[in-house]
């Protein structure tokens, strides 16, 4: 007897590791994949508030399609991760989607700013999550996979005013760094 599995969802992993849930008010710096960014503003529903800040029109054009095919509310704003066009101050959770390297390439400065913008936005309590790719591995790294070492984001969560930061997990190439604000 043969036993089908149905597709499984390639983002689970991710919206696991953000914790996010209903009524939750969601802000992605960065989309480097439109559809692990519509599957975590999914669970928010419509009690909550999903917005993504992208670097340039291509990045919103990735996150509004994302959007789109999974039927999702997410409001898209273009500006840099230092000056985010965001007024409120009551976000849950913050996710810095590094998985093209946006964030890791910018001096530590850049980083510094980005994450004490991130702060700036979030209720106290509110957490700040960075996903970044792991160097690649055996056969991955032979065919041009992620080179060099793992991108830290420790220290600039911690200059940007996060508080317990910690590696959260290292899976299926992806890393998961998290600060929490003071409450």
């Amino acid at each position: 007897m043969f036993f089908f599995r149905g597709k499984s969802n390639p983002y689970m992993l991710i919206v696991g590791m953000t914790g996010v849930k209903m009524g939750d008010r969601l802000l992605q710096i960065g989309c480097s994949d439109g559809g692990a960014l519509a599957a975590t503003a999914a669970k928010v529903g419509l009690s909550g508030r999903a917005v993504a800040v992208v670097p340039d029109i291509s990045a919103a054009v990735t996150a509004k399609k994302g959007a789109e095919r999974q039927g999702v509310l997410i409001d898209v704003e273009v500006a840099p991760a230092t000056a985010l066009p965001i007024t409120e101050t009551d976000f849950d959770l913050v996710v810095v989607d590094d998985l093209k390297g946006v964030f890791s390439g910018a001096g530590a400065e850049a980083q510094t700013a980005a994450v004490a913008e991130a702060v700036r936005i979030l209720k106290p309590g509110g957490r700040v999550l960075v996903m970044t790719p792991l160097p690649a591995e055996g056969l991955a790294a032979l065919l041009g996979g992620h080179k060099g070492p793992a991108f830290d984001p420790e220290p600039a969560l911690k200059a940007g005013g996060c508080k317990f930061v910690r590696v959260l997990g290292e899976k299926e190439g992806l890393r998961f760094v998290e600060g929490m604000k003071a409450r």
